[in-house]
């Protein structure tokens, strides 16, 4: 299928594992040549080579993105590949079981610089060269915690809901300069990480450590109330998500995809909504169990659920 990525050159951060790296290998599928980055060599290059195993274009560049000097050393490197016409600001997470009563205001502002100010300063470095070319993507990795906070990592909650607001800025900011902005917000995702976790539970409750994915997955989701559908959301999910906001020919309509991928959701919530003001129409639909707002910059309409 051709999306239109032949010849443009995509830029994920965070993407030597997990989340990530699904992401980049859904652009190189689609024809996009993928930098894929991480603060391991050695993990973003085993990316770079399932993606040309699979037949697809890929390079590694490194760099810290809490650091101004590193950031400018890493966008120099793409750059001998070629312009950004992709940034994928997926880079971030979180500390280790932060709560009110122990997290320091320290870790709060780590946190912060780690998924906002990092997106922050990528996009600020790549938007002059898309503004001067008529067209650009940047797609910010937020999560569900962002809308639907949970009692721990207070940091990380609050640093998601910010890159909404810092998304929904940018988006009018550019929407008349060939240039949108969208958020993918993540729920529960199978990845390794959250293999390992239920794995740990399954164990727990008397599972074999070697026991079949569905068999862990059936054990451990009657425990989570936010993933009511009967499985996890997958890596390849989310890629389509981010390809999907990608390769939409609309100038000037930005996506904000506020709910996990395959989560479900009560549509009285979204019928609930508030009116976003008469500056933008604001259009709530069903995407695979998603809700996805259109913004349509400069028009102005009802809240409607289509």
């Amino acid at each position: 299928m051709n999306l239109h990525l032949h010849g443009k050159t995509a830029l994920v951060t965070g993407s030597s594992k997990g989340i990530g790296a699904g992401i980049a290998r859904g652009l190189a599928r689609e024809g996009a040549v993928v930098m894929v980055h991480g603060r391991n060599r050695d993990q973003a290059t085993a990316v770079v080579r399932q993606i040309q195993l699979d037949g697809g274009t890929a390079h590694v560049v490194t760099g810290d993105l809490t650091d101004e000097t590193e950031v400018d050393a890493l966008l120099n490197d793409v750059r001998t590949v070629g312009d950004v016409d992709i940034l994928v600001n997926n880079a971030g997470g979180s500390g280790v079981g932060s709560d009110w009563s122990t997290t320091e205001a320290g870790v709060w502002a780590s946190t912060y610089d780690a998924n906002v100010l990092a997106a922050m300063r990528m996009s600020k470095a790549v938007l002059p060269q898309m503004r001067h070319a008529g067209w650009g993507r940047i797609i910010n990795i937020s999560s569900l915690a962002a809308l639907m906070p949970p009692a721990g990592n207070p940091d990380y909650s609050a640093a998601k809901a910010a890159m909404l607001a810092m998304s929904a800025s940018m988006a009018k900011a550019v929407a008349a300069e060939g240039v949108t902005v969208n958020t993918v917000s993540p729920g529960t995702i199978r990845s390794e990480k959250l293999e390992r976790k239920f794995r740990e539970v399954a164990k727990q409750k008397a599972l074999a450590p070697d026991a079949p994915w569905e068999e862990v997955e059936a054990e451990v989701l009657p425990l989570l109330a936010s993933v009511p559908i009967g499985r996890v959301g997958t890596l390849e999910e989310i890629a389509d998500a981010v390809v999907g906001q990608v390769t939409r020919d609309d100038q000037g309509i930005n996506v904000f995809l506020e709910q996990p991928i395959l989560q479900a959701i009560e549509l009285e919530w979204v019928a609930a909504q508030p009116e976003m003001g008469p500056e933008m129409q604001v259009g709530y639909y069903c995407d695979r169990s998603a809700i996805v707002r259109d913004f349509d910059n400069g028009g102005a309409g009802q809240n409607r659920l289509r």
